[in-house]
């Protein structure tokens, strides 16, 4: 007998809850990769996403989630004899470096302590005093909340002569991306999280400059599947065949991407930001500690230490089996110390802050924590109401 599926409340770190709108989207008939009609629905998209990565240059979507983007990128922009510079402040850079290693990379780390932000002079010191040829840091790390310095970091990868790869897996859709004033040369992202769609694709943007460095490389890059320049000739005006795109994976990105621009962008990114304060106040007024600085915490995802005498994996059961709340357990260095409540895309509405909070007071009070019973709700509610009359 085949199982239910349960309905959740996703809260966590990704994926969001779809848009209903997307999911009808996928439900369209099916047409060959190589259709005409097809091609116009990827420009389209292509055109799109460059107005959402505020880019002149290529944007395509890779057939795979935010990992295939990550993995695309290593494979493609270095060769193995120049330095790669990787920024280390959370559980996805480690994979990135788990990456490089298995594509042999010439690589290096210049590791930050989890919670804190990629320090500039720091970088600046690493490159005034090396070759490096490729630098990587991600904008929004959800291992631990924190937002990067990515424009300033382009600058300094531009003043040093280095290509610039930047994971915007959680940040795109959600958080401002300058992808040609910030001197970015390849991003990726991610379709389950801010854009509100179901996983399984990774939206990108790529420079020329990138572009003409893959076609000039010694060797080609060790991954066909993940061959950028390959990609994107699929996607461009002569539409070379690559791989088999998941067409109705692309009917449910269209779609995202209308939705966003319906509600426009600045509007998007406002909601984001009005709800992790509001998210944020209440946690405050319940007593609970956000660990992350203020000045680099995350609109998308929130990160909660963990009160003593909380049994983590109770909580989170509790929180799923009688509220239908999903929220994320913490990673690596944050594993059984943190949660993580994520608020994007569909999932960033005024109804699960007020839901998130009101499942905490009940079962911190389950736990014997002394709260006032509404305190968070009372919270939350003063700033939605004051900020931004419109209601979400």
């Amino acid at each position: 007998m085949t199982k239910n599926i349960p309905r959740r409340i996703i809260l966590g770190p990704g994926p969001s809850s779809a848009h209903p709108r997307i999911l009808k989207a996928m439900s369209n008939p099916v047409m060959g990769y190589l259709d005409p009609d097809f091609f116009e629905i990827l420009e389209e998209v292509s055109g799109m996403l460059s107005m959402l990565y505020n880019t002149e240059g290529t944007s395509f979507a890779i057939a795979g989630t935010g990992s295939a983007g990550m993995e695309a990128g290593l494979n493609c922009l270095a060769e193995d004899d120049e330095d790669v510079l990787i920024c280390n402040n959370g559980y996805f850079c480690e994979r990135m470096i788990m990456m490089a290693e298995r594509l042999n990379l010439n690589y290096s780390s210049l590791n930050f302590e989890w919670g804190t932000a990629i320090d500039l002079d720091l970088l600046e010191n690493k490159l005034k005093n090396s070759n490096i040829k490729l630098v990587t840091a991600i904008h929004a790390e959800t291992s631990t909340g924190v937002i990067n310095p990515i424009a300033e970091i382009g600058q300094l990868c531009k003043k040093y002569g280095a290509k610039f790869m930047v994971d915007c897996v959680t940040s795109l859709a959600g958080i401002e991306i300058k992808f040609d004033e910030w001197n970015i040369d390849y991003a990726y992202s991610g379709t389950q999280k801010c854009l509100a769609a179901p996983p399984g694709l990774s939206p990108v943007a790529i420079s020329e400059k990138a572009l003409d460095y893959i076609r000039n490389r010694e060797e080609a890059p060790s991954s066909w599947y993940l061959d950028l320049l390959g990609i994107s000739e699929y996607w461009g005006k002569d539409h070379i065949a690559h791989q088999t795109t998941p067409v109705n994976l692309v009917y449910a990105l269209r779609e995202a991407l209308q939705i966003t621009f319906e509600e426009g962008i600045e509007s998007k990114f406002q909601r984001h930001e009005l709800m992790s304060k509001a998210l944020k106040s209440g946690l405050k007024s319940l007593c609970l500690e956000l660990p992350v600085d203020e000045s680099i915490a995350l609109n998308q995802l929130t990160v909660v230490k963990i009160p003593e005498g909380i049994d983590d994996e109770s909580f989170r059961t509790d929180l799923l089996r009688n509220y239908l709340i999903e929220i994320g357990r913490g990673l690596g260095e944050f594993s059984g110390k943190v949660w993580r409540i994520g608020l994007m895309g569909e999932s960033c509405v005024a109804s699960s802050v007020f839901g998130i909070l009101n499942a905490f007071e009940n079962l911190l009070i389950k736990n014997n924590y002394e709260i006032e019973k509404g305190s968070s709700l009372s919270s939350a509610s003063s700033i939605i109401n004051s900020e931004f009359p419109r209601p979400y």
